[in-house]
């Protein structure tokens, strides 16, 4: 009876270790006798001899290798970043991957190819620029250049996430404080510009009274200045009050109470 129970628990050992299950988002990799059988198994249940045969499972759906880096600038400075990058395996080229770069092919062929493109774009701009230029650029260079780099080696990318940059604090601070002086020049430039506006402004308001008082002046013709000083007269001569009038007849009249 217990030889019974030992060879049943024996036979469901043996049992279990010969069954893989290929699931969503994966391909079986067969191995047998030191040779890869057939391309690539899809998603589904397999038995196989656990003594002669082994089933790799390589995943094909998106997966992430994030990185933080230490990366240089253009005049030579290092700034630190957190960046992730988003791929996954061509179910097509799985046992490609896994015959040229075994199970770690991530760290082997995508990671170091990651890190290297990322520090030769970052390479390409001052640190004011990764700290200030629009990220969505950065990695639109990033994940142009290393599709280029992984996808005839059997992997998709799928996008490039720049979390952040960081720099040392001095530089930190040194870029502030140009970006600073920049905002305020450009304050100062619109404050001067909208001086002279004003002026230009008071100018022209300053010559249009002058052309008023310039075609008042024209009007006036010499028979209306004399019209106008025999109205005065007169208003003077019916006037009760007593008046003394001085005039040679030509210039205008001078008046004065008596």
């Amino acid at each position: 009876m217990q030889t019974n129970r030992w060879l049943i628990s024996l036979l469901a050992a043996s049992l279990l270790s010969s069954c893989a299950i290929i699931r969503p988002g994966e391909v079986g990799i067969k191995q047998k006798l030191g040779k890869i059988k057939n391309d690539h198994l899809p998603q589904g249940p397999y038995v196989f001899d656990p003594f002669t045969t082994i089933i790799y499972k390589i995943p094909v759906r998106t997966v992430e290798a994030f990185n933080t880096l230490d990366v240089p600038t253009k005049e030579g400075l290092t700034v630190k970043s957190e960046i992730a990058l988003l791929y996954h395996v061509k179910p097509e080229a799985a046992r490609e991957v896994y015959t040229k770069y075994g199970m770690n092919y991530q760290e082997v062929i995508v990671e170091s190819n990651f890190r290297a493109v990322v520090r030769h774009i970052a390479g390409m701009y001052f640190a004011k620029e990764l700290f200030a230029v629009d990220r969505k650029k950065i990695e639109k260079e990033i994940y142009d250049e290393i599709s280029a780099s992984i996808w005839d080696k059997g992997f998709v990318t799928d996008a490039v996430l720049l979390k952040s940059i960081t720099m040392p604090e001095q530089i930190f601070q040194a870029v502030e404080n140009k970006l600073k002086a920049e905002q305020e020049s450009l304050q100062m430039e619109f404050v001067i510009n909208k001086q002279k506006k004003e002026a230009e402004r008071m100018q022209i308001e300053a010559e249009s009274i002058k052309n008023y008082n310039r075609t008042i002046s024209e009007s006036l013709s010499e028979m209306m200045i004399r019209y106008s000083s025999v109205q005065v007269m007169k208003g003077l001569v019916t006037s009760p009050n007593a008046k003394v009038i001085i005039t040679d007849g030509k210039s205008q009249m001078l008046i004065g109470d008596k």
